[in-house]
């Protein structure tokens, strides 16, 4: 299955004239005992200014390495081919002290488990103070006063005695509060959130979902949401990439995704949400069968052997991300019919509010 599109112009859909983030063709393959493993295969996709994507999937869809590759975060050994131009700039080739520049300052990362990501032995402020001085230079006393003024900023409780205290010191919510402080710190053109919620209760995640949001409007950041949470994808983005194996599968925007979707695979995604009409400890649907052993590149689409709808040409031939109806892009030989009832009502609580209010919070243009 091939994840290119069709002559898609640069930043659609959702395009604010210019693409921020440009990636097309990207394919990142890691060497293993059994051969190569092709974990992302001619990716394409855009982030326009103060656009919010959702990358969405099961995990080892490729999801992370994909946005590693942005970062420039991968190991040695991968091999990254393709494109990556941040607000006009090719990253891919770029050496290690060159990709240092953009870091911090046209592209950060905050990421799943803080308590993994903070260092234990460090004060707070220290760590913040230290990403500060790290972009900007500035001495060491004016850090430290843009490292309290930056805890303030992402909501963290009391900043002046947080700056003092230790990371165990911190909830969890407190301290992705810090990691996003840190992500600032530079004030970045793009966020790229990796599962940033995962960790966190209900409450907690959509605290830190709206902060997000609204640092976004303050520093007209494009934004990139990468989780398996579909109701978070429905509620907080704007276009969402469905990803499988390596490839995009599906993208559209939000309301148009979530009330007419026509891959397969999103739709096994879209049955695995609780739903409130259900029985207590009902068991939810699964995928069936194993994902795809990335080391073997057998012909045709890669979600065949596990997809209800697959026929012979699925198995043989190698179906395209298009672009087929109302900036809605699907790669798929046999797709699902649109619903006469939205999924979006069938499904319940965010799903549904995104349907009414599609891009429940847009930036100001």
């Amino acid at each position: 299955m091939t994840a290119t599109t069709s002559a898609a112009p640069a930043g659609a859909p959702g395009d604010r004239t210019a693409a921020l983030l440009e990636v097309r063709d990207l394919s990142v393959t890691f060497p293993t005992d059994r051969g190569p493993a092709r974990v992302v295969h001619q990716l394409s996709y855009s982030v326009g200014h103060a656009e919010t994507l959702a990358i969405i999937g099961e995990s080892g869809s490729g999801k992370t390495v994909s946005s590693r590759a942005v970062m420039g975060l991968l190991p040695p050994a991968a091999r990254v081919t393709g494109s990556i131009k941040l607000n006009g700039r090719e990253l891919v080739g770029l050496r290690e002290e060159e990709m240092r520049r953009h870091r911090g300052c046209d592209v950060a990362m905050v990421f799943q488990d803080p308590a993994r990501s903070l260092n234990p032995t460090m004060k707070i402020g220290e760590q913040v103070t230290e990403a500060i001085r790290l972009q900007s230079r500035v001495p060491k006393r004016q850090a430290r006063q843009q490292a309290v003024e930056l805890l303030g900023r992402v909501r963290l409780p009391s900043p002046e005695r947080r700056f003092h205290e230790y990371p165990h010191q911190l909830s969890g919510g407190m301290r992705q509060r810090v990691m996003i402080a840190i992500a600032l710190a530079g004030s970045p053109k793009l966020l790229i959130a990796d599962e940033a919620t995962t960790a966190l209760d209900v409450t907690t995640q959509a605290q830190i979902m709206d902060l997000l949001l609204d640092l976004q409007e303050q520093y007209r950041m494009g934004l990139v949401l990468i989780s398996h949470d579909m109701g978070l994808a429905a509620s907080y983005a704007q276009t969402v990439m469905v990803m499988y194996a390596g490839q995009a599968v599906e993208r559209a925007p939000v309301a148009e995704l979530f009330t007419s979707v026509r891959m397969p695979y999103t739709k096994v995604l879209l049955e695995a949400v609780p739903k409130l009409e259900l029985p207590p400890h009902s068991p939810l649907p699964v995928v069936s069968l194993r994902a795809p052993d990335l080391t073997k590149t057998a012909p045709g689409c890669a979600f065949a052997p596990r997809c209800p709808r697959a026929a012979d040409d699925c198995k043989t031939q190698d179906p395209v991300l298009r672009e087929h109806e109302n900036q809605h892009a699907w790669a798929c030989f046999h797709p699902e019919e649109p619903a006469e009832v939205p999924v979006l009502e069938e499904t319940g609580g965010p799903l549904a509010a995104a349907a009414q209010e599609p891009a429940v919070r847009k930036v100001s243009q």
